[in-house]
């Protein structure tokens, strides 16, 4: 510990938590779980695996070619490979359907390969960044919507391909060169449809023209926006991910940095599994009754000066799902404390959308224990409108989790650094803990430097310090989109951007309620 440290502080350690895979079986690592044991799933429920592909017909023909790799055995890189170690304890990929017991189609039940790739970059090199980026997602978001109306049985979910110079061109901070730049038909500048927002033209065509500047300049939060009313689940994937071999330089070095091909896998067909309807497993020894709450504020790309901001909650339950419910947008950031507060009515009212569909996921029960983590604190209005959306018996807490902000460090003789899940307790509300560090499932640190610990900090309800640390540190392995051994921060935290972002990426339809698939 540095000098810094504070006298007399209690150092702790949180076991890692167990997740629970079929057969009631329990592991550290998912992996470990999927390969031996499959995942938690009743086997007569299975989920529908039925999925399509979406993209240029070179995209979709690199799909084919990784669609039947994972449909087999995929080992790990043998020491003369591993000349970039990403992941020291590899697992074998052994085949989608030994993984998940669930049945793999090498060919996609449904394929658009109708993305003309001249007409995509063209769009991406539209000077007008808004009308860019909405022109080139509409290629993809059209064909998905039509086929979602048309088809009887539609796929449960679309993988989503896309060229390299998306992923290049379709962000807020992408440069097109000036020499490639086009003209676009919008002529309306940025300034005058704010002004329109409020007074709006006599001419419908510049009214139309103004409504481009209420989408995202980001791909992919724009196209995951846009699906959200018609009930689209995604899986964006770039080419360069399937084909790795297909994008070399001239001396054969991959352009892209990437991981091995089994843990290309994992991941990728993880998150497919979880995006079919599966869940791939749950954590274990958690108490019942248990219902976790994680507060989302979001500017718009353009609004950072506070003036309004998207407010949602997440919905976790201890299988790991979740719900988003999309809240109020108002003035909820104060400059002064920089943070985020609800008033009392609109807190009550998110909240209480929280516990009825707790309620009719648990047949009319309510939550016994409630925990909303946000990274800000709550101020006396916004608790008093959550406190009263809540049940009498339901014991209601406030946790505060955010990176700390003191110089803090922990060290351990050795070549490695703190263990995860090592807590250092400031008072019996506030403490440290280290959700990164040392693994001893993985025999290694899986990060550049000396980690650093998130403040936990129960700011307002009564619950047992322990019990909040061993809750986050439990909530650090439910990300189905990765299959790693852990995150840094919860699941309730650490998706808090992505949501916030999707929310706010198109104009908003109705106040739909989701799971949280259709975000991520």
């Amino acid at each position: 510990m540095t000098d810094n440290a504070k006298p007399g502080l209690a150092v702790i350690h949180i076991p890692e938590p167990l997740i629970k895979f079929a057969y009631g079986q329990t592991v550290e690592y998912p992996r470990d779980g999927l390969y031996l044991y499959g995942p938690d799933d009743d086997p007569a429920h299975q989920p529908n695996m039925r999925y399509g592909v979406i993209g240029t017909k070179e995209g979709v023909r690199r799909f084919k070619i990784w669609s039947q790799q994972v449909a087999g055995f995929i080992p790990i890189p043998t020491p003369s490979d591993r000349t970039r170690a990403i992941e020291p304890q590899h697992i074998p990929f052994p085949g989608f359907s030994q993984a998940f017991s669930a049945p793999w189609s090498v060919s996609p039940h449904e394929i658009i390969e109708t993305i003309d790739p001249t007409e995509l970059s063209t769009f991406l090199r539209i000077a007008n960044r808004y009308e860019a980026i909405k022109e080139a997602v509409s290629l993809y978001v059209n064909r998905l919507i039509e086929a979602q109306n048309r088809l009887e049985n539609p796929p449960s979910f679309w993988f989503v391909v896309i060229p390299e110079e998306v992923y290049k061109l379709g962000r807020p901070k992408s440069v097109v060169p000036k020499d490639e730049r086009v003209l676009g038909s919008v002529s309306i500048s940025k300034s005058r449809a704010g002004k329109l927002e409020n007074e709006p033209s006599f001419f419908a065509d510049e009214n139309e023209e103004a409504e481009v500047y209420k989408y995202s300049r980001h791909f992919r939060r724009q196209l995951k926006a846009r699906l959200l009313n018609d009930r689209v689940v995604t899986q964006i994937v770039r080419e360069t991910t399937l084909t790795p071999s297909e994008f070399v330089s001239e001396k054969g070095r991959p352009l892209r940095p990437l991981e091995d091909p089994a843990t290309v896998a994992w991941k990728l067909c993880t998150g497919a599994y979880y995006k079919a309807g599966g869940k791939p497993w749950q954590l274990a020894d958690v108490r019942p009754g248990v219902c976790y709450v994680g507060l989302v504020y979001k500017h718009t790309d353009d609004d950072q000066k506070g003036k309004f901001a998207c407010c949602a909650a997440q919905m976790f339950l201890t299988d790991g799902d979740g719900v988003v419910f999309r809240g109020a947008l108002g003035p909820w950031y104060s400059a002064d404390r920089k943070e985020y507060h609800l008033d009392a009515e609109n807190a009550e009212l998110l909240i209480a959308k929280v516990v009825e569909e707790y309620k009719r996921i648990h047949d009319g029960l309510a939550p016994t224990e409630l925990f909303i983590h946000a990274k800000s604190a709550f101020g006396d209005d916004e608790w008093s409108g959550f406190a009263a959306a809540c049940p009498e018996d339901t014991n209601l807490v406030g946790v505060q989790i955010r990176d700390a902000k003191d110089d803090l460090k922990v060290f351990r003789p050795g070549a490695y650094p703190v263990i995860r899940g090592t807590a250092v307790k400031l008072s019996e509300r506030n403490a440290y803990l280290w959700t990164a560090g040392y693994a001893a499932r993985l025999d290694t640190y899986m990060g550049p430097e000396t980690p650093n610990p998130v403040q936990v900090k129960i700011v307002r309800g009564e619950c047992s310090l322990d019990s909040v640390l061993t809750d986050v540190m439990g909530l650090t392995k439910v990300n189905f989109n990765s299959c790693l051994l852990n995150d840094r921060l919860p699941v309730t935290i650490r998706f808090a951007n992505a949501v916030g972002e999707v929310l706010v990426s198109a104009p908003r339809e109705g106040e739909p309620k989701l799971p949280f698939k259709y975000y991520i």
